[in-house]
């Protein structure tokens, strides 16, 4: 019968084989959905390059719009934070480095003597700011492994109408940029209000002759003002792509380090377990050898052998043939 250490090893070695298959299962599905996300994110991006590049030109054109989400305030007296974590856990630090980078961002404004406004996509963001006593205006979950257009649609008209009714004078953006499967960075970017269309004209390179030989109806400018928020829309849409591919790719890379520790525990665990059954098995050898010499007789090689073949079991035929 085996010792009692030799059966608690055996229990943790099963258990810990139960923890590497769910471990292993979990690796293979985040590496079948980082492919998907990773396709979703580059199908989005011509969209987004596109409704930048008319912006630009329209701008260079001479079309400037007093609209509400290009408002500057001088005196900024409260700031809104859009922070893009994760609905599930398991992932790395993929789900904290943004939250505590957006809590960085918002106790340097706090310092300043600003307010703040949390716009929390992603259960675990919303989960860290309410346990850290912070106020949670918004909060968006159920989506972040796979998020549609109507999602970031939700959040832009929550931050656009915030924005264009003074409850908060600044936004920024903070979420994990996708770079390849093994590097994503955490951005910090200011979201609101848009930079004015000179600006974008001048830094993005829009040119006023790409557009020469359209007609707007009613005007350019009517036709950029209808614009801006679909370009907030699409630069939400496309943070939240990243952030679904850098979550999968985070746990996928989580899930194989859980994996592999679970591998070599297992074997240190064997072979603790097989030095404790020798040493029992030489613990009880030395008994009946020490009970022998305590009575002054020889024990019978029969009576030897099958001492050995009982502690044994897997030799028992071959030890009984001897």
């Amino acid at each position: 019968m085996p010792g009692g250490k030799e059966r608690e090893l055996r229990r943790r070695i099963a258990s810990v084989q139960s923890t590497k298959k769910i471990t292993r299962a979990m690796e293979l599905i985040a590496a079948t959905r980082v492919v998907k996300a990773m396709q979703r994110a580059d199908a989005a991006r011509p969209y987004a390059r596109r409704i930048t590049s008319v912006i630009e030109n329209l701008a260079a054109s001479g079309a400037e719009v007093d609209h509400p989400l290009l408002r500057e305030v001088d005196g900024v007296k409260r700031v809104g934070f859009i922070v893009m974590a994760g609905d599930r856990g398991l992932a790395g630090a993929y789900n904290t480095n943004p939250i505590r980078a957006a809590e960085r961002q918002l106790m340097a404004h706090q310092s300043e003597g600003k307010e703040y406004c949390l716009f929390a996509v992603g259960k675990k963001a919303q989960a860290y700011y309410k346990f850290r006593n912070y106020r949670v205006d918004y909060s968006y979950m159920g989506f972040t492994d796979n998020p549609a257009y109507e999602d970031a649609r939700r959040i832009a008209d929550d931050v656009a109408k915030a924005f264009s009714e003074g409850e908060v004078d600044q936004v920024e953006l903070i979420f994990t940029e996708f770079i390849s499967m093994g590097t994503q960075r955490v951005s910090v970017r200011r979201f609101l209000p848009l930079e004015n269309t000179r600006v974008m004209a001048e830094v993005g390179g829009g040119s006023a002759a790409a557009i020469a030989s359209f007609e707007f109806e009613p005007s350019p400018e009517a036709v950029l003002e209808s614009l801006l928020p679909r370009y907030v829309e699409a630069r939400l849409y496309g943070a939240l792509l990243d952030c679904a591919a850098s979550e999968h790719s985070n746990r996928q890379r989580a899930m194989k380090s859980a994996t592999d520790n679970a591998e070599e525990l297992i074997t240190k665990l064997s072979r603790e377990m097989n030095a404790a059954r020798q040493a029992a098995i030489t613990t009880e050898i030395m008994e009946i050898v020490g009970g022998a010499e305590a009575l002054g007789a020889d024990v019978p090689a029969d009576d030897l052998t099958a001492a050995f073949a009982s502690m044994a079991p897997v030799d028992s035929h071959s030890l009984s043939k001897t």
